[in-house]
């Protein structure tokens, strides 16, 4: 264990931070963006600095359409004198007038193209380290390095400061100490830092390690060789999600190395049906858990991590007493999600068995060891979109050595916050190379399969496909990996102060049509769940949950004749979901006009949006918002027996699994898991949040009231479901749920009329032969090749006749005919008709007879 050393300077005693107040921009080294509702135009402008001011004169011609409300000034100085001015403080002025300047387009124009060249953090030459960090704007950088401040050296172009090392500093604890001007406080200040570049932490994250991760004492045996599963065309991922903390008691790495454990015999069932990767929520360094546990040292504890201290399965299933018990030690446990990032490249020290120093990295490469061994891929939740926090605050790392650079600014100076903390700018050069650099280092350094990118849309394209470009660069001959089959999705949303590309060319889903990055598909999941995430009332049903076909009692729902007509919509958006989304592709729609993907309504957008399978993910349900079973729970009729929830749940997966492109379903899903109705449990704890494997443990539901920060508003919706124990499944439904997905998983993954790889070949397979004016409301058939797909919604058995497939040979797909659901084996294809007969809330998978 590494010592523990005393924690960053407390800023307690520091100033309050100051109100933001930058208004104007320095674009580049000639140019100023002035507000111009700033001050008279036509009075003398400055830029104030240490050493005297600039002259700022009008600028003709303007600027660029996004800076419409500014006018343009020309700054009257030389690069080096404004290098200088950018090390301390600045202000704008003219007659009247006094606010702060933003500095990220100067610092860009100045420094990107050395710096985005440099290597940063720390890299080894003949064993010997060099320490490396990019800081234009400081003063002097010095590295306290275990206990001694050594010099380290600027260089101009590039802006990095850098000291080398003897082979002696290999495992010491390091920070910089970094004297800059602080916006925030309007003052200089020294500030001790980690490195934004980390390879290896102390616990809690208080300094950095000089480490080399390609040292042979970090690769566990066999790392070297490591053989991973075959990858599979994008198109064909199937993709468990999965938080490393739910998965098991123990809630480590190491949990992943014991093929015996019951979650890694699940994952293993899973993998042998066809599920391709375990997409991990996030596993990089964040700041909200205590890393250490309470261990002893001398007779006293040497952390704070809590449990809540109350006997939680003693209380009542529709209590309200769990979620306050677990609200108590809420910020002090083991448990969150971890979207809160504090160093991007270093793996999470609480799921180590001993966080202080680079056992984490060790323990986390025998965890994608594991995987692999199961016959699963990793994917890594990356969240590149925001920090945990910025300015002067402790959580804060970049914006302390480089202030007002690393996030993204409002018109007043404040940091932007849509995405729920501290924006990055990564359409600034560093912030996006910071980037593309980690991405690279989990690719390369821990064999990483995959990245989904949080919040995606608040990433410039350019920058994704620069992610894209720099993986497809690696090859297993240079690097041990082979780049281009490591696969990249994310969340498209589109939204915040970058909403229609108001700053730049968004990621979002229509914007990566056509570059084999995913974006997930919201359309055909609410289709199919029914309603939206942020419903006042949660009962609003969907295809999969009774809408129209077995209603129930909510009048949000509407009239029989709006529900009729709303459930034929819900059909038309999973009919484009299981194209893959496709923007181009061509089919009578459930009022008989032949449309587009395109065409198709989803809230006033296009339902169809992908270019080719690939680009659009589909899913039933994720981490965010409520678990399929308990989204179920509030929207079927609350009489529906235990065996037919379990029924829509595998309607509802199946409906995602069966697309063409990529599905991805939450883990535990296939167990009719539950968080007992919580709809956002990043920080619920491991009582709402654990899966549980074993059957006879439940499902989750009825836990508790879900926490009231999040949930209270539907507390009355919830209590009488919980307290039902009618809705708390047995093993049956469970046991049943899990093998009928597990056959599905099957078809899809051995019939290669799911794989198609273009847009026109979807057109030419796929197509809805009873779409249109008549067709069945709560049944979809898709025929696929020989194949032919029903999904009955519907509690009845339901016929569909096809009348341009009589006389063919159709039978029941053998998986399911051999299969483990009992219920589908009934379902039978009249030749002499075409009629295919299903039973209720079934699919099937129907095979012609081979020519």
């Amino acid at each position: 264990m590494f010592p523990l050393l005393g924690p960053s300077p407390a800023h307690a005693a520091e100033p309050a931070p100051q109100k933001p107040d930058a208004k104007v921009q320095w674009l580049d080294r000639q140019t100023i963006a002035w507000p111009k509702n700033l001050g008279d135009p036509t009075r003398p402008h400055r830029l104030v600095h240490e050493g005297g001011a600039f002259t700022l004169t009008p600028r003709p011609g303007g600027l660029t359409a996004a800076y419409a409300a500014y006018d343009a000034f020309h700054v009257e100085a030389t690069p080096e004198q404004v290098r200088s001015a950018l090390r301390g403080p600045l202000t704008a002025e003219t007659d009247g007038v006094t606010t702060g300047v933003q500095i990220p387009g100067v610092l860009d124009d100045l420094y990107a193209p050395a710096a985005t060249k440099a290597h940063l953090g720390p890299t080894f030459r003949n064993g010997r380290p060099t320490l490396s960090v990019w800081a234009p704007t400081a003063r002097t950088v010095a590295l306290e390095l275990d206990g001694r401040t050594l010099p380290m050296r600027r260089d101009d172009a590039s802006g990095v400061w850098s000291a080398t090392g003897p082979r002696s500093w290999a495992g010491k604890p390091y920070r910089y100490a970094v004297t800059v001007h602080a916006p925030t406080l309007r003052k200089t200040v020294v500030n001790h830092v980690t490195d934004p570049y980390s390879t290896a932490l102390t616990a809690d994250s208080t300094h950095s390690l000089v480490t080399d991760l390609a040292a042979p004492t970090l690769a566990p045996p066999g790392w070297q060789g490591l053989r991973k599963p075959k990858p599979v065309p994008f198109r064909d991922a199937r993709i468990q999600e999965l938080h490393v903390r739910d998965f098991s008691p123990r809630g480590d790495y190491l949990a992943f190395t014991d093929p015996a454990s019951p979650g890694m015999r699940h994952l293993k069932g899973l993998a042998d049906a066809g599920t391709s990767y375990v997409h991990l929520l996030p596993v990089f360094d964040f700041a909200t858990v205590p890393e250490l546990p309470q261990l002893p040292l001398g007779g006293a504890p040497i952390a704070d991590q809590a449990t809540p201290p109350c006997d939680l399965p003693a209380l009542p299933a529709d209590s309200d007493e769990q979620q306050k018990c677990v609200a108590r030690t809420a910020a002090r446990d083991a448990y969150n999600w971890g979207y809160d990032p504090l160093h991007y490249t270093v793996p999470e020290g609480s799921y180590a068995s001993d966080p202080d120093g680079p056992r984490r990295t060790v323990e986390f490469r025998r965890m994608v060891q594991g995987l692999a061994g199961a016959g699963l891929r990793t994917v890594m939740d990356v969240v590149y979109n925001h920090t945990a926090a910025s300015g002067q605050d402790d959580k804060s790392v970049l914006d302390r050595i480089v202030p007002g650079y690393y996030h993204r600014l409002l018109d007043d100076g404040a940091v932007a916050t849509s995405t729920c903390c501290a924006n990055t700018a990564p359409e600034h050069a560093m912030m996006g190379k910071l980037v593309v650099d980690s991405v690279v280092t989990w690719a390369k350094e821990y064999k990483v399969d995959g990245f989904r990118f949080d919040l995606m849309g608040h990433h410039p394209k350019a920058n994704i496909l620069a992610v894209r470009a720099a993986l497809d660069a690696l090859t297993p001959a240079k690097d041990g990996v082979d780049g281009k089959s490591v696969i990249l999705y994310g969340e498209g949303w589109n939204f915040g102060e970058v909403a229609d590309d108001a700053r730049f060319v968004q990621a979002t889903q229509k914007n990566m049509a056509g570059t084999g990055i995913a974006t997930f598909s919201d359309r055909s999941r609410d289709a199919i769940r029914g309603g939206g995430p942020f419903d006042d009332d949660p009962r609003v049903q969907g295809f999969a949950s009774g809408l129209f076909t077995d209603p129930n009692a909510s009048p949000a729902n509407g009239s029989p004749a709006e529900q009729r007509a709303r459930l034929l919509h819900t059909q038309d958006l999973i009919k484009v979901g299981l194209t893959g989304n496709l923007a181009a592709y061509r089919f009578t729609d459930s009022t008989g006009r032949s449309v587009r993907g395109a065409d198709v309504d989803y809230n006033g957008q296009p339902a169809g949006y992908a270019a080719a399978p690939g680009d659009a993910l589909s899913y039933a349900d994720a981490h965010d918002n409520e678990t399929l079973y308990d989204a179920l729970a509030y929207k079927l009729p609350p009489a529906t027996p235990a065996a037919d929830r379990a029924r829509a749940q595998v309607l509802a997966l199946a409906a995602a699994t069966l697309s063409q492109g990529p599905a991805l379903s939450q883990a535990g899903t296939d167990l009719l898991r539950s968080k007992s109705l919580d709809r956002n449990s990043y920080d619920s704890g491991d009582w709402f949040n654990a899966i549980h494997w074993n059957c006879a443990e439940g499902n989750g539901f009825g836990r508790g009231l879900p926490p009231a920060a999040d949930n209270a508003a539907k507390w009355p919706y919830a209590r009488p479901l919980l307290a039902d124990p009618a809705l708390r499944p047995g093993c049956g439904p469970i046991t049943a749920a899990s093998a009928a997905y597990r056959d599905l998983l099957r078809i899809r993954t051995t019939e290669k009329a799911f794989s198609l790889p273009t847009a026109e070949a979807v057109q030419s397979a796929l197509s809805f032969p009873l779409s249109g004016r008549d067709e069945t409301p709560g049944v979809i058939t898709m025929r696929l090749g020989d194949l032919v797909v029903v999904l009955n919604a519907t509690p009845q058995e339901r016929a569909q006749t096809v009348p341009a497939l009589a006389g063919a040979g159709y039978s029941l797909h053998p998986v399911q005919a051999r299969g483990a659901d009992p219920v589908v084996k009934s379902a039978s294809y009249t030749a002499g008709t075409g009629t295919f007969t299903v039973p209720g809330r079934t699919v099937a998978v129907f095979r012609g007879a081979t020519l």
